[in-house]
């Protein structure tokens, strides 16, 4: 795998509802043409994401059809909503086998060997904070759950439930900051026999999969988890993804983080987390705090999942303008650490889809929005984004009391056979001026031909008047440059 790897992640369910449609009969894994795999593999994809394959709660499922504000959100998605919409959560998971209707673990083994034989890896989902509401550990194991007592019940009937016809209350899994999740119960990592069988757990699952993208990652570290139940529990990931990788030493752990938590995770272990931070000044349109992101370190950085949309997220058509979609795109997916799209993205999607439903809207591609992508992962085809040396260029004021330097974003990549690719982003829907600082080496380079491959034109890059090693760059709103040189350029 590349250092800086692509990322697709297939929203399962509702892909194979679709393909139903097509065939006229249910559709499973097997029914993953080899044309999808085919433009994963041209796309230069690596990674590929199932989200929602694991078998889910029945009981949970009941849940998502009777929340009344889980069902407007469905029936805004869906005006023509059905209760066959609504699976239920993947995330309210009862076992960690692959739902009979998708195919079953024959359907995604198979799949994983034709992927493997096109070079790629496949990634699934594990949930470390919480099961279904029916897992069969209720009641064989009910203390590796969090319980509670009747005045809990009472006072915070959000957070907790009861179960079965002892009456056992359990609470629902959560954050430290919102209500429970009411299709979900929370596990108990106090308790050291429950770690020991998720640790298990991850070995059964790593025997089926390249990967796991571990949900709400954070919620389950020591200091987390005491925050939010008052209870003292020894660290899980550390040991856990050392057994798994002392088995599968190629294994992928991605994890979802928030909260600034990202060195903690890595620390333990984990190869990639949720570049969140990024996501959200871009967003924002923080592009002061976008030129402070990344001056973290290359190595901090290349283990970053970059993303403007997932799952959890806002479609990113939805979310941007389409000026600040392209400037925003380019620096994501050009800087360094791993590339994460998201099924129908690259179309210009713009509904959410919630993970309870198996079905979206129809939604004609935006011709825009794939020409974007269309261009950007072409570039990313090129190793030189993945293999190559990376490093930021530093940025000042073309004068003193001009301040839109702040909105301009510049760096390098060059590989070992001399080529150079030096992107440069004005994140900003005006124009922009700024002195981009070169360094020597690339000051040297200033003579040689160089083409934009962004707008596919000639570039004539100044090798005069130079100021302290710093060219003066004039950029129109929201504009782009990818500068090449080289033997090849």
């Amino acid at each position: 795998m590349s250092t800086h790897p692509v990322l697709y992640q297939l929203n399962t369910r509702v892909y194979l509802t679709e393909r139903s449609r097509e065939l006229g009969r249910p559709a499973t894994l097997d029914d993953l043409p080899d044309t999808l795999i085919g433009a994963l593999v041209d796309s230069g994809v690596g990674i590929l994401w199932l989200l929602s394959v694991w078998s889910i709660s029945l009981a949970s499922q009941k849940v998502s059809r009777s929340n009344p504000e889980w069902l407007r959100e469905f029936a805004h998605t869906l005006p023509d909503l059905t209760d066959q919409d609504i699976a239920g959560s993947g995330f309210a998971i009862r076992d960690y086998s692959v739902a009979d209707g998708l195919g079953g673990p024959q359907a995604l083994a198979a799949l994983r060997r034709r992927l493997a034989k096109r070079g790629i890896q496949l990634m699934l989902d594990f949930v470390p904070n919480h099961m279904g509401l029916d897992h069969p550990w209720l009641e064989s194991h009910s203390d590796y759950f969090v319980q509670g007592n009747a005045q809990q019940l009472q006072d915070e009937p959000q957070n907790f439930f009861a179960h079965g016809a002892a009456g056992r209350i359990f609470a629902h899994g959560r954050d430290p900051y919102f209500p429970g999740w009411p299709d979900t119960v929370q596990l108990d990592y106090s308790n050291a026999a429950l770690q020991a069988r998720l640790q298990q757990e991850l070995l059964q699952i790593a025997a089926q999969c390249d990967g796991l993208r571990c949900d709400m990652a954070m919620l389950v570290l020591p200091e987390i988890f005491q925050r939010t139940w008052g209870k003292p529990t020894a660290d899980f990931w550390t040991p856990a993804i050392r057994a798994v990788k002392k088995v599968h030493p190629d294994f992928i752990f991605m994890a979802e983080v928030y909260w600034d938590m990202e060195s903690q995770l890595h620390a333990a272990g984990f190869d990639y987390c949720y570049d969140k931070r990024l996501y959200d000044r871009l967003r924002d349109g923080d592009h002061a705090g976008v030129r402070g992101h990344l001056h973290a370190d290359i190595t901090y950085q290349s283990r970053l999942a970059r993303f403007l949309e997932n799952h959890d997220e806002p479609r990113a058509a939805d979310t941007f303008t389409h000026d600040r979609h392209v400037s925003a795109a380019a620096l994501t997916f050009l800087s360094p650490g791993l590339r994460l799209f998201h099924q129908g993205q690259a179309e210009g999607r713009r509904v959410r889809i919630s993970p309870h439903l198996v079905r979206g809207p129809d939604e004609a591609p935006d011709a825009r929005t794939s020409e974007l992508y269309s261009k950007l992962l072409g570039l990313l085809k090129d190793p030189i984004f993945h293999d190559g040396e990376w490093g930021l260029l530093e940025i000042s004021r073309a004068w003193d009391d001009n301040w839109t330097s702040d909105c301009l974003g510049a760096w390098y990549w060059r590989d070992a056979a001399g080529r150079v690719a030096l992107c440069i982003v004005n994140l900003a829907g005006h124009e922009a001026q700024g002195k981009i600082h070169l360094p020597q080496w690339l000051q040297q380079l200033s003579a040689r031909s160089w083409r934009n491959d962004w707008s596919d034109e000639v570039f004539s890059m100044p090798a005069e008047p130079w100021h302290q090693g710093a060219w003066t760059l004039f950029a129109q709103p929201s504009q782009v440059f990818v500068l090449r040189c080289g033997p090849s350029a």
